[in-house]
C-alpha cells in the first residue's frame, strides 16, 4: 500500500512568515497537534508541532513561525506505506508533509499516525499485550491543580498528555496539549508584567477531557487502536487489577509496535 492511498491530500498550513499567534488559533480551530510550515511557493519548509507552541511564550503579534519550524521526513505519495511509518516513529511526529517528490517539495498533502492506524490491516502477527509497550513512568495530576502547572511539566517532560486521578488515585480524565491551547491558556507571556499569576490559571477540571478511557494491562493493542480510533483520543491510561494506574499507551506507542512487527 502506497502513501497516497490513505492520504489526506492537501494539508491546513501556515507560511514560514506567519506570526504564531496565528498558528495558534489555527491549531485550536481545526483542533491540530500539528502543523505544516510552506514558502510562499508551498514548498515545505517544517513542521511546527504543539510542543513547539507551548514554548512560545510571548504574545508579541511579530514573531513569526519560521526559526520555529523542525525538520520533517520526506514521504512522497509513492513511498510505501510501511517505510513512511517506519520515519514517523524515528521522528517521533505524528502527522507529517508529504511532498510531490524528492527533489519537488511541493506539498501535496498529509499523512498521519491515525491514518495509517485506521486504514492499514493489523499484522497477524501482533499478539503483543498493553503492557509490553506502555509508557510505565506515569505522571499524574489532581482536578483542582492549576493548569499553569500541568503547562510547566508538559515542556519540561515533554509529555502530550497526563492522566487525571481523584484524591484516591482513581482516573477521572485527561489533560492533554491541545486541551491546553484550546483553552486559550496559552495567551500568557513570560516578558509581560501583566502575565497571568501560576495561582489565577484555571484549574485542572475546567480544561480537562472526560470520561477517563481506560484499558487493563492484559488488553491486546488491537483493543488499544480501536479505543483511539472509535473515540478520537491521543492515548489511553491503562490500570490494573486494582484500577489504579499503572501506564498510558499513546498512538506514538501502538505505531512503534506496528512497525517493530513490520520489521520482523
Amino acid at each position: 500500500m502506497n502513501v497516497s492511498e490513505i492520504m489526506t491530500e492537501g494539508s491546513i498550513s501556515v507560511k514560514d512568515g506567519d506570526f504564531v499567534t496565528h498558528a495558534r488559533q489555527m491549531m485550536r480551530d481545526y483542533l491540530l497537534r500539528g502543523l505544516v510550515v510552506v514558502d510562499e511557493e508551498n514548498r515545505l519548509v517544517g513542521m511546527l508541532n504543539d510542543q513547539d507552541i507551548m514554548k512560545i511564550t510571548s504574545t508579541r503579534s511579530d514573531v513569526t513561525v519560521g526559526g520555529y519550524a523542525r525538520q520533517s521526513p520526506t514521504v512522497t505519495p509513492d513511498m510505501d506505506v510501511v517505510k513512511a511509518a517506519k520515519l514517523m516513529v524515528q521522528s517521533k511526529q505524528n502527522r507529517v508533509p508529504v511532498v510531490k517528490s524528492t527533489t519537488d517539495h511541493t506539498v501535496v498533502g498529509v499523512l498521519s499516525d491515525v491514518d495509517i492506524l485506521k486504514k492499514v490491516e493489523l499484522p497477524k502477527s501482533i499478539s503483543k499485550t498493553i503492557e509490553m509497550i506502555m509508557s510505565k513512568k506515569v505522571k499524574t495530576c489532581l482536578p483542582d491543580e492549576r493548569v499553569s502547572k500541568i503547562w510547566n511539566n508538559m515542556i519540561e517532560k515533554d509529555y502530550t498528555g497526563i492522566p487525571v486521578v481523584s484524591k484516591k488515585g482513581d482516573p477521572v480524565g485527561m489533560i492533554t496539549r491541545g486541551d491546553i491551547i484550546k483553552s486559550g491558556f496559552l495567551r500568557i507571556s513570560m516578558e509581560d508584567e501583566r502575565a497571568t499569576r501560576p495561582n489565577e490559571s484555571p484549574k485542572v477540571e475546567r480544561v480537562m477531557s472526560t470520561p477517563a478511557y481506560t484499558l487493563s494491562e492484559n488488553d491486546s493493542v488491537k483493543s488499544a487502536i480501536e479505543m483511539i480510533i472509535r473515540y478520537d483520543i491521543g492515548r489511553v491510561t491503562v490500570v490494573n487489577e486494582q484500577g489504579k494506574i499503572s501506564g498510558i499507551v499513546d498512538r506514538q506507542d501502538l505505531l512503534g509496535s506496528l512497525t517493530s512487527v513490520w520489521s520482523e
